[in-house]
């Protein structure tokens, strides 16, 4: 499954455990994330992953075009909501899209927990029949 990692800043530190925790789970996955985020989960992990533009500078909006194309499977996107972001509309845009085309998204590490568990366990195998069907 295709994978995006996304933290804002004050939240960088806890994906970076998250990923430290769930490593073993996630190295079978296609990974990707935003700029500075994926970078430190790299650097932590060694694990593969794809890094886009950071947030602000158009990466949301680049894992948004992923979802919509349905190229994205999972989001994990640790949010500060008691930060005011300057790129909130495109955080805004991927919640939003992550909603219309069923994308499991956790915005926590209680939630990011779940779906990773969820994962492991193969909970999500009518993601790959929807891949297969949109395929045909």
């Amino acid at each position: 499954m295709k994978i995006a990692l996304i933290a804002h800043d004050k939240k960088k530190a806890d994906m970076i455990q998250f990923a430290i925790a769930y490593q073993a789970i996630l190295e079978k996955h296609e990974l990707y994330a935003t700029g500075t985020t994926g970078l430190r989960i790299h650097e932590a992990t060694g694990l593969p992953i794809h890094r886009f533009q950071s947030g602000p500078l158009g990466g949301d909006q680049e894992i948004g075009a992923m979802i919509a194309q349905n190229k994205m499977d999972m989001v994990i996107f640790f949010r500060d909501p008691l930060t005011a972001q300057p790129h909130e509309p495109d955080v805004s845009a991927l919640i939003r899209l992550c909603d219309v085309y069923s994308i499991p998204l956790a915005t926590n590490m209680g939630t990011a927990e779940i779906l990773i568990k969820g994962l492991e366990r193969g909970d999500f195998a009518w993601r790959k029949i929807i891949n297969e069907k949109q395929g045909e």
